[in-house]
């Protein structure tokens, strides 16, 4: 690997805190880091920085030879009438035939590129900047939470094209899942310091939780040899007889000291008080068809929603998901039909646009009290914003002083201080780091009222939902099987899609790597050609499995080993210490062959 960018010394502050000091860092050709960090932490300052968008206070950052940097326009400017396969030749300036090509790994193909850019849904035109960004030609990807509002398809091409893609990355996500499946080294933010780990987020946070482990435990043998220290030379100070040995004992006591444990943040502590509700349904949908005027979104909904039930609605962008969350949350009517909530049922709503509700000068205080229901003690409102960590000084800041994740919290803190007995939740994952994120699942897990929710935040989703509801081809239905089932489902539809022939002109799917093409032989050779890759990325599969199988168990072996020598610092164990080589070798030899399958597997995908 080569360098391509370089941090020497940088650090930067905030509001006279500083996010980080005097960081060095050198990102290389092909890694794929994980950018992690409690929220304001300086996850984004950090990015903005490496792409030259926001000043360092301190040091330099030094882009070397050869550094093609890429990066997601959130915001790009589609021309009025402008086409996909338009905007796309214009942002890269290459012909449509190369723009067609690669725009079809996201499945942009035939009539999608011929669609007016406005017309498209946030997935897809999320699809187009993610094409417009790779015709670029970039060799380091610089993503900041590339998967907010992105539907489970976008997500699992995306997820695919980063692990094919040549070059290397930072990405900065909520989504752990998104992050094990797409990185292999992890750059956590926070503290004060930015701290770089060779290895995916899972092994870095085991790692953390030794090095705690070993810490505290150091800690306490020092202080129990401490203890017995002074007491040796509290009893025999006056004792002519020892002093040699006060006076010794004395030096050593001196010089012990404490290893300094690195200060964790607090955690979300969500609560949310419902009384269980008899049984019944809590939703009742007729014949119900839903849209805006002159266009219809879906229509002959027969749903039964039961009291207590949490259930997730899946389906791509612009196939209906938050106008069927609107329509029965009544912010919008529904074309036909009729639904109908169980007569007890207080509704509690939270909507991608919650944030825009927010009064800029209102204080945190202010708002929590303005949202908490008339009579709730103020003893409940304090615990509450305690819970969702506003502190007491916290407590004085106005809104447009607080970041997005900050004001996320606030707005959850205020929607459950209602203390509904069902909640309508539309993306409540997004700008929520990954503490508050698994705090917000495990409460609605044990949340005993009715829950329907919209989220592609696949940990979350199988965390809290025990019903599907899939918005699909103009309907709403329940799918009959787990959640893993749909992503599977999923991805079986996309892999189908992207060895489907299509038609000649733009829009051509055209295999990369070896096998033949499936047009060029009619469709019995299509049929056959598709049959080998299937058994191909089965088998593929199935070294992957056996691959990952065996490096589990030499990992086991290496823990073991591990826990010995931080249980035994003092120990010299030859016998162990050869063990331990030979599990690193093992493990360096079986993740070369791991990435070589893998890579298999991704090529396969793509023909």
């Amino acid at each position: 690997m080569r360098p391509l960018l370089e941090l020497a010394g940088v650090s930067k502050s905030f509001g006279g805190r500083a996010l980080f000091d005097a960081v060095d860092l050198t990102v290389d050709d092909g890694q794929r880091i994980a950018v992690v960090g409690r929220n304001g932490a300086g996850k984004t300052t950090l990015l903005r920085i490496l792409l030259g968008q926001e000043p360092a206070d301190a040091g330099d950052v030094r882009r070397l030879s050869g550094l093609r940097l890429g990066w997601v326009e959130q915001h790009a400017h589609f021309g009025a009438g402008e086409t996909a396969i338009a905007f796309l030749e214009r942002e890269s300036g290459k012909p449509a035939w190369a723009c067609a090509r690669l725009a079809a790994h996201f499945q942009l193909k035939g009539p999608t590129l011929s669609s007016v850019c406005g017309a498209l849904s946030g997935g897809y035109q999320m699809r187009l900047r993610l094409a417009a960004m790779l015709l670029r030609d970039p060799n380091l990807l610089v993503l900041d939470e590339p998967t907010n509002y992105l539907d489970l398809a976008t997500l699992l091409l995306l997820e695919h094209f980063l692990r094919t893609f040549r070059g290397g990355y930072l990405i900065v996500s909520h989504d752990r899942q998104f992050l094990k499946n797409t990185c292999t080294s992890t750059l956590e933010v926070g503290g004060g310091r930015v701290r770089f780990f060779p290895g995916p987020l899972e092994d870095y946070l085991a790692q953390k939780e030794q090095e705690l482990a070993w810490t505290q435990k150091s800690n306490r043998r020092v202080d129990e040899e401490r203890a017995r220290m002074q007491a040796f030379v509290n009893r025999f100070r006056g004792t002519p007889s020892k002093a040699s040995a006060v006076r010794d004992r004395q030096k050593r006591l001196d010089k012990l000291q404490t290893i300094e444990i690195e200060h964790t943040l607090p955690v979300p502590r969500i609560r949310i008080q419902c009384q269980a509700a008899p049984p019944g349904y809590a939703l009742r949908t007729t014949d119900l068809s839903i849209g805006y005027v002159g266009r219809t979104v879906a229509q002959g909904i027969d749903l039964e929603i039961q009291r207590g039930d949490h259930a997730v609605i899946v389906g791509e962008n612009g196939q209906g998901k938050s106008t069927f969350l609107k329509t029965v949350a009544g912010q919008i009517p529904p074309l036909a039909g009729r639904y109908k909530w169980w007569p007890k049922a207080s509704i509690g709503v939270y909507d991608q646009h919650v944030l825009n509700g927010l009064r800029p000068e209102e204080t945190v205080d202010a708002f929590l009290a303005r949202s908490a229901p008339s009579g709730l003690p103020r003893e409940d409102v304090l615990r509450m914003a305690g819970d969702f960590l506003f502190g007491d000084d916290d407590l004085k800041k106005p809104a447009k002083m607080l970041s997005g994740g900050e004001q996320a919290r606030l707005c959850l803190a205020g929607l459950l201080l209602q203390r509904h007995a069902v909640l309508l939740l539309d993306e409540p994952t997004n700008h929520l780091d990954v503490e508050t994120t698994e705090a917000l699942a495990a409460a609605l897990q044990e949340y005993a009222g009715t829950v329907l929710f919209v989220s592609h935040d696949r940990t979350f989703v199988q965390i809290v939902a025990d019903r599907i509801v899939e918005v699909r081809d103009g309907g709403v239905r329940a799918y009959p099987h787990p959640y893993e089932t749909y992503v599977q489902d999923m991805e079986e539809r996309l892999e189908a899609a992207a060895s489907a022939p299509t038609e000649d002109g733009v829009g051509l799917t055209t295999p990369t790597g070896g096998g033949r093409d499936p047009g060029e032989s009619g469709q019995a050779s299509s049929k056959a050609w598709a049959r080998e890759r299937r058994a191909r990325l089965q088998e593929a599969r199935r070294e992957l499995a056996r691959l990952e199988k065996q490096m589990a168990e030499w990992d086991g072996k290496k823990s073991g080993l591990m826990r010995f020598f931080f249980e035994h610092p003092l120990d010299y164990d030859p016998e162990k210490r050869r063990q331990l080589e030979e599990a690193d070798g093992a493990l360096a030899a079986l993740e070369e062959k791991w990435y070589a399958a893998q890579a298999e597997v991704g090529r396969l995908n793509t023909k």
